[in-house]
């Protein structure tokens, strides 16, 4: 216990407490808080919170260690400590991208001034959302199996890559076509960039979440992986069910209809204020 009072009087001498706060110190305190805030947010949302408490658990044995000095055991840390580092490195990098990823997509200037970047269309037009949604509850009465991603701010082309190229503006007719059984361009996911459609047959990455549910298939988890490593919107035909599904941001919305469809897809097609003004005053007149 005695050796325990003398490690943590150690290090508190350690401390540096100044004596008078200035602006820039309230400043720090602020970026400092936020970072730690964004990194444990990020941390809940992944699988490094798994990790997280597998390194703090290894942290009570190394404390243990250094109180009743097991020499060995903190030989061994102080000379595996680079090597563990670079491995958690190595096993987090698909988290540490994704994360740099949604760290740069956000615009910190635009939210700070307020300016607004947005076209009076939006990424695609009021044309191109009926068109998918007309396209969905068609092939979901049917029964057939679809899945569409909607491209936003980061690019797919990796994923365009994968399938192949039609780029053809958007229809309903086009993307029944697309998935129609016993088709080359059936299998695998068609990406729409704007109003036109990119690629078919693509391959996405599956979610590795342990929250779907068993019942899920392949294509409601690549839908899933695809909006985890992304920021698209993904739409899901199940084949079994004929159920229309939404994945964005790795979570997943089941059972919509064609009304609540067409509030997701106006929701990511970033339209100017003015002209969502616009429209609702159009609506109430008529």
């Amino acid at each position: 216990m005695e050796q325990l009072k003398f490690y943590v009087d150690k290090y508190l001498s350690a401390l540096h407490i100044p004596s008078s706060i200035s602006w820039t110190d309230i400043v720090e305190i602020f970026i400092i808080s936020f970072l730690v805030y964004q990194i444990i947010v990020w941390i809940k949302n992944t699988k490094a919170w798994s990790l997280l408490k597998g390194m703090l658990v290894i942290m009570f044995f190394l404390l243990l260690a250094a109180v009743f000095n097991m020499t060995t055991i903190l030989w061994i840390a102080n000379n595996g400590f680079g090597i563990a580092v670079t491995a958690i490195v190595v096993v987090m990098q698909p988290e540490l991208r994704r994360a740099l990823e949604q760290l740069g997509n956000k615009n910190f200037i635009s939210s700070v001034l307020k300016i607004d970047t947005r076209s009076a269309t939006g990424r695609f037009t009021d044309k191109t959302v009926n068109e998918i949604v007309k396209a969905c509850v068609e092939m979901a009465r049917v029964r057939t199996g679809a899945l569409i991603v909607v491209e936003q701010t980061i690019s797919l082309a990796e994923y365009e890559r994968t399938g192949i190229e039609v780029d053809g503006l958007v229809s309903s007719q086009l993307l029944i076509n697309i998935f129609e059984h016993n088709t080359p361009l059936h299998d695998g996911a068609a990406i729409i960039r704007g109003d036109r459609v990119t690629s078919a047959t693509c391959y996405l990455p599956l979610s590795d979440n342990r929250g779907l549910g068993k019942e899920l298939g392949t294509r409601h988890r690549a839908g899933v992986g695809i909006s985890e490593a992304t920021d698209s919107l993904t739409i899901i035909i199940s084949e079994e069910t004929g159920k229309i599904s939404v994945a964005y941001m790795g979570e997943l919305s089941r059972g919509l209809d064609a009304d609540e469809l067409r509030v997701r897809l106006a929701q990511i097609q970033n339209k100017s204020e003015d002209d969502v003004k616009k429209r609702k005053l159009w609506k109430g007149r008529k």
